[in-house]
């Protein structure tokens, strides 16, 4: 057999920098790559069972033979066919036998976002905490803030991403480490609103301390999570006694019936890990495989059944909360999509066959990460994850799209390509891994057509010219951010969402006062010195920031000059609305920084009144 071919596998040999410099990939980093992905022979294997098409063909890609579409109507495809398909996932049998495979006629474009401009909020979530709140912002204060928000004008509330961590006493702090991208974090359940919780005097006591927590500026997940999931328990345990014709069990079943086999795994995972503990890897060996037989017996274990039903309740309630906040006044949910899992977490356990184990997810060193970045996610192998049919992946899409109005996609360019690092090597050591990226985004075209949401691709970093202009064709949105464009906002352009900055970044408050780069110096990173004058500069040249400027005023002038953009979302953050000088993330760091624990300084009822956020959506409104 010949030996594998790195670029037919999709290893780049090399890759520039931010800076223009070529650097070359290690033949140790090749050859480990090649080794996670298993490959062997020159190329991957070209017979797939599912092919991704544009609606208007053209239809070479083909074979001849007989479709059957999803409305059950069949038609005779092949090479030389003109016309449009639907659009959808269709069955297509070859002329003169030979294995059945799915066709996936994708609409060329995502849905457009709405017409004219709109304007929204971005929120940590956990940090935005209302007087109701148990120590940390849940789905109710998201609805809440999405009903302000529609009532001034907005259109969006941008939330970071709501996935699943591992059950546990402590839940995962960072919302971009999740354990699976299919669920929900029942950490933001707003426990009053569980069916049985009005007036039982135990949540209400827990409740009452829990309440307590909002006095912390850091968020404590653990004190929480173990508040509210004393008071779910004791919730579960009622309803799990209720009557099976009851409305709610009925609904409740028909939630468990119609997400499947995805939600039996992932319940069936939280169950081993309630006794066995993280990662996976280190589980009994019989029990490391969803397919094992060991694993197909707990169908049988009263106690496994049990808990599978509680967390496929919690994920019930999660939908339901999430969907109430999705359309109030006129403002929906912008919902993000983190760019991996945990590799000891749940989505890794279900589809461990198709991810380099092995690797880690990262980007290269940067003018604002000098060591470069190891993000500790495996990526998909992208030649297993094809000969699957794209299943996982498509599942991914469909669970973060139900209830959102729009799909911000972290780290775009990985449905491109994505920059692997070998376990225990440095950033530097890594190689960029290519996808066939023409499935990948006509998949995406394709569920988001369905889920009548527009896309944001958050393309920020290194990205290849090719990258954004097959975006920008089928109808994605850019980020564009004030701290990185070379231009004023008033020359970015329209298909695009534009912010000042994000949650990995300075904010305004603390770039202005220079209180960011001091804090970076005081933990101890290499601190780019010379990007920081140059927000600085950028907030003095294009918002006309004067140099003695208060922090309220660089907010407002950053803002004004943010609402001259032509794009078509503009999203304010709510830590620039409540001056917040520290940025809720600080790459490069684990302990010396509280990353996704701090709160905002103000609740949403004093955000709600604040003379400073109603200017900002005065700005933003026009």
């Amino acid at each position: 057999m010949s030996a594998p071919d790195p670029e037919a596998w999709g290893i780049a040999p090399g890759y520039w920098d931010v800076a223009g410099q070529w650097h070359d990939v290690a033949g140790s980093t090749v050859a480990a790559v090649l080794a996670a992905m298993g490959a062997t022979g020159t190329a991957p294997e070209e017979d797939v069972p599912l092919l991704v098409v544009e609606q208007g063909g053209p239809w070479d890609a083909l074979p001849a033979g007989d479709l059957e579409l999803e409305d059950g109507q069949r038609l005779a495809v092949g090479p030389g066919r003109s016309g449009d398909l639907p659009v959808g996932y269709h069955r297509l049998v070859p002329e003169g036998g030979g294995r059945p495979v799915t066709v996936a006629v994708a609409p060329g474009r995502c849905p457009a976002p709405p017409p004219g401009r709109t304007w929204g909020w971005s929120v940590q979530l956990y940090g935005a905490r209302s007087g109701a709140s148990w120590g940390i912002g849940d789905f109710a204060d998201l609805r809440r803030l999405v009903g302000w928000a529609g009532a001034n004008g907005a259109g969006f509330v941008l939330v970071n991403p709501l996935h699943a961590p591992a059950p546990g006493a402590v839940p995962e702090a960072s919302p971009y480490f999740p354990s699976s991208r299919c669920f929900l974090n029942p950490v933001y359940i707003r426990v009053e609103e569980v069916p049985g919780a009005d007036g039982d005097p135990t949540v209400a006591a827990l409740g009452e301390r829990a309440r307590a927590l909002n006095q912390h500026r850091l968020v404590d997940r653990e004190q929480v999570w173990g508040y509210k999931s004393e008071a779910l328990e004791l919730l579960f345990a009622r309803f799990d006694q209720g009557a099976p014709s009851a409305p709610d069990q009925l609904d409740f079943e028909s939630f468990r019936e119609r997400r499947g086999r995805t939600l039996d795994l992932y319940t069936t995972f939280c169950a081993i890990a309630e006794r066995h503990g993280l990662p996976w890897q280190e589980w009994p060996e019989e029990l490391r495989h969803p397919e094992g037989a060991a694993v197909g017996a707990l169908a049988a274990d009263p106690d496994a059944g049990r808990r599978k039903r509680y967390h496929a309740w919690l994920q019930w309630l999660c939908e339901a909360q999430l969907a109430a906040a999705g359309d109030v006044n006129g403002a929906g949910l912008l919902c993000d999509l983190a760019v991996g899992a945990d590799g000891g977490g749940a989505d890794a356990w279900m589809w461990q066959d198709t991810l380099a184990l092995g690797m880690r997810v990262g980007a290269p060193p940067d003018e604002y990460n000098l060591q470069g970045q190891d993000w500790g996610l495996p990526p998909w192998d992208p030649w297993r994850l094809r000969s699957t049919g794209y299943g996982p992946y498509i599942e991914v899409l469909r669970s973060v799209l139900r209830g959102a109005r729009g799909l911000r996609i972290d780290h775009v360019m990985g449905l491109f390509r994505l920059f692997w690092v070998p376990a225990g090597a440095t950033p530097a050591e890594g190689a960029f891994v290519r996808s066939p990226w023409q499935d990948m985004v006509g998949l995406l075209e394709l569920e988001a057509h369905r889920a009548g949401a527009y896309v944001v691709g958050e393309d920020l970093g290194t990205v290849e010219d090719h990258v954004r202009e097959v975006l920008g064709h089928s109808g994605a949105l850019s980020y564009r951010l004030l701290w990185f464009e070379p231009g004023p906002p008033s020359s970015w352009p329209s298909q695009a969402l534009a912010a000042v900055t994000t949650h990995d970044l300075p904010t305004v408050a603390g770039a202005w006062t220079g209180a960011d780069l001091e804090a970076q110096q005081r933990i101890g990173l290499a601190a780019n010195e010379a990007g920081a004058a140059d927000m600085r500069s950028r907030l003095a040249t294009w918002a006309g920031v004067p140099a003695d400027a208060t922090p309220a005023e660089a907010v407002e002038a950053a803002y004004a000059a943010l609402a001259s953009a032509p794009c078509a979302l503009l999203a304010a953050v709510l830590e620039d609305a409540a001056l917040v000088e520290e940025r809720p993330n600080m790459p490069g760091t684990i302990d010396q920084w509280p990353n996704w624990c701090l709160a905002l300084p103000v609740t949403i009822e004093q955000l709600e009144t604040s003379p400073l956020a109603q200017r900002l959506m005065g700005h933003l409104r026009g």
